[in-house]
């Protein structure tokens, strides 16, 4: 679904290119400059000189994914800056690092029905009932044994793909974002 979601934005993203023909205004300012690949914002403690609590400031940008023992890895540049607790600058930091990629699942839906109002005579018991709404949600997690089963069952037929399928296809959306 995340990738589904991605192609959707860089399809949408090429659809506003100015048409081959059309001339650019004479006014038009340049574009912003970017990086296609999105950089994920790292922040941190560390114990300076003094013994006191420094900050880390930075961001990682993914270069590749790989699936080492069935593991999915990010590899990428780290890059950022180091203050010490007085607030005076330590040094920058720019390097490559790998790190262990987790797929987060908060919830996932069981059942969700809607009923319209309903109008009841059982044998001259009238029962009138207004629109109904039921949503079901399971929340996996330790401890939580049913949400876990009924998430396992509503995506038994889902195809979740292996560390490794999803690696390269993480490493050929990169390829895409990097050729905007």
């Amino acid at each position: 679904m995340i990738v589904v979601a991605l192609l959707a934005t860089l399809g949408l993203a090429t659809v506003g290119a100015m048409p081959a023909g059309a001339a650019p205004s004479a006014q038009a300012a340049a574009p912003p400059v970017t990086t296609a690949v999105p950089s994920v914002p790292i922040t941190g403690t560390f114990t300076d000189a003094a013994g006191g609590a420094g900050t880390f400031v930075g961001s990682f940008t993914p270069s590749r994914f790989a699936a080492p023992n069935g593991n999915l890895v990010a590899t990428g540049t780290l890059t950022g800056a180091l203050t010490d607790s007085a607030g005076g600058a330590v040094g920058t930091v720019t390097q490559t690092v790998s790190a262990p990629v987790g797929v987060a699942q908060a919830t996932c839906r069981v059942l969700d029905l809607t009923l319209g109002p309903l109008h009841l005579d059982l044998l001259g018991l009238v029962v009138d009932l207004n629109q109904v709404h039921l949503t079901i949600n399971a929340v996996p997690g330790p401890g939580n044994l049913l949400g876990n089963l009924l998430c396992a069952i509503t995506h038994l037929l889902d195809g979740n793909p292996s560390a490794g399928a999803l690696a390269a296809i993480l490493n050929a959306l990169l390829a895409l974002l990097g050729q905007l």
